[in-house]
């Protein structure tokens, strides 16, 4: 057995709820990047739709103009990990990659407080830079430390992907609520403060995962000998291959539709939904809201505690990174629920519902990982089936529930929160059986050298449907005035159940070309 094989046994001795300490490692890692790029998502396409003048001015661009650059944005973020995987496996090693991506996206984030438009393209290449060296290679970090337990993984990955919506919840909550109540500079900034702490905690606890991560020359510097890895037939390989293209090709459609939680979504919350409560209604919503902050919060402080427990005494100076981190989360939350109970009205920010996706993944996440954990446990076509199906059916929520708006803006029509609600919850389940599903299914059906390329090209279909995401989103108020609303929504309503059916018709040919992977 080498001494990289001893070091994965290693990272599976001490655990936090079950799991290894050093996945939580990456769960508060990944938790701040995740807080840095979706509270700067929320705050963009709003930013620059905002009218010139006001208390909180933005830049009022057109709604097709500003989804346009949304959607390049968010196809540039899952475009360059193509690049940043090839990096990491030739070059720089897993670790270092993670670490000079997420240097790069606090220089971005910092670009973009600056609020003038040079500024503002500059912060977003880097972000798309950065997160081209970031995203792919925690993953693979996580299939290298899982390689000789495969029957974990599924579970590793929805625990891990718990982690990358507590840190969308967080950023969404405050530099949502920040940015657009405040000021959106300061939106903009506060994400780039934890993006920089999450690299500090990373650079300090990183000696937790031994060997794994290192860059080739390190590898070699410590006279290792590389692992004997099973050669997989050619024909099974170009199979397996054959089921990572599928997949990666509905991965498509349905982030198609599910981005559309960062552009039309957004602007359904903001000009068609009743956001401004009163009476009793407005106080109940308070409360419920300061119950939604903090408990939350509270959970991820009690895991934060038990990893403390577990690692402390090894990683010191980390850990102290990550508390500082977290003191700061407590102290604008409590301002912010301190805040809200003072107002006297009660407007709910556009950039609330986006906290609801992260919301029911965390309550979520650890339900859907014992289920793949089960000898209930779905196969993989009937996996993304379900997610597109019920994906489908939540855009079927707001299609019903925008039936009274006929041409638009102009009719003045506002209607019920419980729309958005309802297709948060249904696109949350959606994500949850494909999302960190697919992740886990790349990294089982690829030979371990090809690990860091392919999570690139895998994340490259995700690019194509989030530019698929900004063009069909920036249609809104087109198809708006020409149709109507719910015919906008019955789009996305019908594609997605017709492709999740359309799947698990074909499970039966995915099986076969698995050879055997479960």
């Amino acid at each position: 057995m080498s001494t990289i094989t001893t070091k994965q046994d290693d990272f599976f001795k001490e655990t936090v709820l079950g799991h290894p300490s050093g996945l939580f490692v990456m769960f508060f890692t990944e938790m701040w990047e995740r807080f840095s790029y979706y509270g700067m998502r929320a705050l963009l396409v709003l930013f620059l739709t905002s009218p010139l003048t006001g208390f909180n001015p933005g830049w009022e661009w057109t709604t097709e103009r500003a989804l346009g650059l949304y959607g390049t944005y968010t196809m540039g973020v899952y475009l360059t990990p193509v690049i940043g995987g090839v990096i990491a496996d030739r070059l720089l090693g897993y670790r270092w990659a993670v670490l000079l991506g997420a240097l790069i996206m606090t220089l971005g984030h910092a670009s973009m407080a600056l609020e003038t438009e040079t500024f503002l393209y500059i912060g977003l290449g880097c972000l798309m830079i950065g997160n081209g060296l970031f995203k792919p290679n925690m993953t693979s970090m996580i299939s290298n430390l899982y390689k000789a337990h495969p029957e974990k993984k599924d579970g590793a990955y929805s625990l891990f992907y718990m982690g990358v919506n507590a840190g969308a919840f967080l950023g969404i909550l405050l530099c949502g609520y920040i940015g657009e109540k405040v000021s959106f500079s300061l939106g903009f900034g506060l994400a780039g403060i934890f993006m920089f702490l999450g690299m500090l905690q990373f650079y300090f606890t990183q000696k937790i995962f031994g060997d794994v991560g290192l860059s080739p020359a390190e590898t070699k510097s410590l006279n290792k000998a590389p692992e004997v890895e099973e050669k997989t037939p050619q024909r099974i390989l170009i199979d397996r291959l054959i089921v990572v293209f599928i997949f990666s090709v509905f991965t498509i459609f349905f982030w198609a539709a599910f981005e559309q939680a960062g552009g039309s979504m957004t602007i359904f919350a903001d000009r068609y939904t009743q956001r401004v409560l009163t009476g009793d209604a407005g106080m109940i919503y308070k409360v419920v809201d300061a119950i939604l902050t903090i408990a939350p919060i509270a959970i991820i402080t009690y895991v934060l505690i038990s990893l403390f427990g577990k690692t402390f005494k090894k990683y010191s100076v980390g850990n102290i990174v990550l508390a500082l981190s977290f003191v700061a989360i407590w102290a604008l939350v409590i301002w912010r629920v301190q805040r809200e109970f003072s107002s006297e009205t009660t407007e709910v920010a556009a950039t609330w519902f986006g906290i609801l996706n992260s919301l029911f993944i965390i309550a979520l996440a650890p339900l859907f990982s014992k289920w793949w954990e089960s000898k209930y446990n779905l196969p993989g076509a009937i996996k993304f089936g379900l997610g597109l199906v019920l994906l489908g059916l939540g855009f079927g929520f707001l299609a019903y529930g925008s039936m009274p708006i006929v041409q638009g803006a102009a009719d003045g029509i506002r209607v019920s929160m419980v729309w958005l609600i309802l297709a948060y919850l249904f696109h949350t389940m959606g994500e949850l059986c494909i999302s960190p599903v697919g992740l886990s299914y790349v990294s089982k059906l690829v030979p371990a050298a090809w690990i860091g390329m392919m999570f690139g090209v895998y994340y490259l279909f995700i690019a194509m449907g989030n530019k698929l995401a900004g063009a069909m989103g920036g249609m809104i108020e087109q198809i708006t005035t020409q149709y109507s609303l719910t015919t906008f929504f019955l789009i996305f309503t019908a594609v997605p159940i017709g492709l999740g059916l359309l799947i698990s018709v074909l499970h039966p040919v995915i099986k076969k070309l698995m050879h055997g992977v479960k």
